[in-house]
């Protein structure tokens, strides 16, 4: 088969306006019904709702106290108090109850004087018209439109439909989207072996999970059809079995790109007509729109790319807004706010590139650190706060430069979190969870870009603290020299956070005999090194010249991971032999490991943060017993000093 080549990659505006367009030319959609209450919550309004009754239905008391004629009333004063008589000009009532015949006021129980046997009450104060009083349709009109087309049925609109008497509202229908999930290789989630995928035999197939979550909080409603395999033919069937099931699109998920076995293109024109294939975006760039014929139907296709990443970014694009236009309503759109890159984001001309970010709120302004950008990387997503949109025309995005970012959480969950940015250590995350547990208000941030990138966005504002294990090889002392040498002017406290062990991560046996710094420049090891200005980095780079060793003999030096455990994932792999990293990190991927020493990992937190009661919770955190006791139980790690502070450092 020949390979599918883009020979014009077309603008996502362009692509989603041609596919709608198409499609409003074959269908309104999937239609209305009507729905119970019980069923309504969550969807959309199809035609304008009128009230049946109004609401509420008759005069009503809004206190609790007397039901009275106000004009009976007008002569009443503190000089010249009024005598009523209950049963003939005034009425005992409760709040809800109706207005006795004749009457279009109450007295509030509170501004009443009962006299002798009850028979009689006295007042002060004259009441005026309708005080006090709910009156007739004074929430609602019967006959007034309550909910316009388009609208969500949330809490709140269905009291409105309950008070107004409208039982059985009319929505749009649910669309049925069904998910062809395709590829020689894949295997549902639950069979997927541990064996088989450590393997490569066999992928799971989670994509149609994450999708059918994305299609229902639309308002539609995902039905996933058994795994097909790379098969033309197979694929043209399942197509056609799923349109003649009712779906009202079609989604094949993988085999829209480019490789000699991406049938999606061929299929599709085969039975009707690809409008688009190769979309200039990133990641989603394979993405196919367009439509086909069975049985006399025309039903629009997508084809998205396998990448989870992909997938989800080609049907937030695509199939979303067409839901919405079925449904009569704008697509969700996500709150925007001004974010500074702490970093270049470099991009591709030619694409238009969504990169995921985190985020941290420090000293009012709002900083942005890139996540990983592959279009698999499917935590980069869950982990994400925001999405920053670069340009087609532009190569990518300045540090410092404010842009726009689509936020993916609160504005209060940023605001409360805090941005740590360093070296990478597996404790973080938990230091995350338990902050998470016990004060459900904060959050730790963190993002991976080196002991010394740690130092230098602390130096720029951009953070609230750095994780640092920078070593001076003259005193043996661990970041004070950097601290000194890169904090000039800003005041810091140095928090011990644990002493690890660093050594040599290897494969189960130690097959390659890996045991000193000398092993690793052996012609038959290959390395896996951490990138420049990482702890890690540095201690391998003192070893190599501690013992006369070069750089250039080490093969694989320039082959960089930004964390430990991708450090150890490379080595599980057999991408390399060996890589330099924590013990809990081997430990934690069922690795050998040589210990080549000890080091100090520490927090640099400025001492303009020291009152912030996100810090003084963090401390807490590090320094209680379920920090410790989890930590240890990581092993290779020493908690005995967590939380101390071990110098407070001046800034002169």
């Amino acid at each position: 088969m020949e390979r599918n080549v883009y020979l014009q990659l077309v603008r996502p505006e362009e692509a989603r306006t041609t596919w709608l367009a198409r499609i409003a030319q074959l269908t309104e959609g999937p239609g209305t019904e009507e729905v119970s209450l019980e069923q309504a919550a969550g969807r959309i309004v199809a035609e304008p709702v009128e009230a049946r009754r109004s609401s509420p239905a008759f005069h009503g008391a809004a206190m609790d106290g007397i039901a009275v004629r106000a004009e009976d009333t007008f002569t009443a004063s503190t000089r010249t108090p009024l005598t009523l008589e209950i049963g003939k000009n005034a009425f005992w009532i409760n709040t809800g109850q109706p207005l006795p015949q004749g009457c279009n006021a109450v007295i509030m129980v509170e501004n009443i004087h009962v006299e002798g046997d009850g028979s009689r009450v006295v007042t002060e104060k004259a009441a005026f018209p309708w005080q006090h009083v709910r009156k007739l349709g004074e929430d609602i009109v019967a006959t007034e439109i309550l909910l316009a087309p388009g609208v969500r049925i949330g809490p709140y609109e269905l009291g409105a439909l309950a008070a107004a008497g409208v039982l059985r509202p009319t929505v749009f229908r649910k669309a049925t989207i069904a998910i062809i999930p395709t590829g020689s290789e894949i295997v549902p989630l639950l069979q997927a072996t541990d064996a088989d995928l450590n393997a490569g035999r066999v992928l799971p197939e989670f994509n149609s999970l994450m999708l059918s979550a994305c299609i229902g909080e639309a308002g539609g409603q995902a039905v996933v059809r058994d795994i097909v395999p790379d098969e033309a033919e197979a694929i043209k069937a399942a197509i056609i079995a799923a349109v003649d099931d009712g779906a009202h699109v079609v989604l094949l998920n993988a085999g829209s790109s480019a490789g000699s076995h991406d049938y999606t293109a061929e299929v599709v024109r085969s039975l009707g007509e690809v409008l688009v294939h190769g979309i200039a975006l990133m990641p989603g760039k394979p993405a196919l729109l367009g439509t086909v014929t069975v049985h006399g139907r025309q039903t629009p296709v997508m084809g998205v790319p396998g990448y989870p990443v992909s997938a989800l970014m080609a049907v937030e694009e695509f199939l979303l807004p067409l839901l919405a236009a079925w449904q009569k309503r704008t697509p969700a759109c996500r709150e925007r706010i001004a974010v500074i890159p702490c970093n270049p984001l470099p991009s591709r001309p030619g694409m238009e590139e969504r990169i995921r970010v985190r985020l941290g709120m420090v000293d009012g302004q709002c900083y942005a650190v890139s996540l990983p950008r592959g279009a698999g990387t499917v935590t980069s997503l869950s982990r994400a706060d925001a999405i920053i949109s670069v340009p087609q025309d532009s190569e990518g995005l300045d540090a410092g430069k404010p842009v726009q970012a689509e936020l993916l959480r609160s504005r209060s969950q940023i605001a409360h979190a805090l941005l740590a940015i360093g070296s990478h250590d597996n404790t973080l995350d938990y230091i995350d969870s338990l902050l998470r547990r016990n004060y459900p208000q904060f959050s730790l941030t963190s993002a991976h870009v080196g002991s010394l990138g740690g130092l230098l966005a602390l130096q720029r504002k951009q953070c609230h603290l750095a994780g640092s294990h920078l070593l001076d090889e003259q005193s043996g002392i661990y970041n004070r020299t950097a601290i000194a040498e890169h904090l000039k002017g800003i005041p810091v406290m140095l928090v011990h956070l644990v002493e690890r062990e660093q050594g040599f991560m290897v494969r189960p046996g130690n097959p390659k005999g890996i045991h000193t710094v000398a092993d690793i420049c052996r012609e038959d090891v290959r390395f896996i090194n951490r990138q420049k200005g990482s702890g890690t980095r540095v201690l391998l780079d003192y070893e190599l010249r501690r013992q006369g060793l070069a750089a250039a003999k080490v093969r694989g030096y320039g082959d960089e991971e930004y964390t430990h455990m991708n450090i150890a994932a490379a080595v599980l792999s057999g991408r390399a032999d060996t890589g330099l990293g924590v013990r809990a990190a081997a430990r934690a991927l069922g690795l050998d490991f040589v210990l080549l020493g000890t080091e100090e990992y520490d927090l640099v937190i400025p001492l303009a943060y020291a009152q912030d009661e996100r810090i003084a919770a963090l401390l807490n955190v590090i320094r209680s017993a379920a920090f410790r006791n989890r930590v240890q139980a990581m092993g290779g790690y020493d908690v005995s000093r967590s939380g101390e502070i071990l110098w407070e450092y001046d800034g002169k």
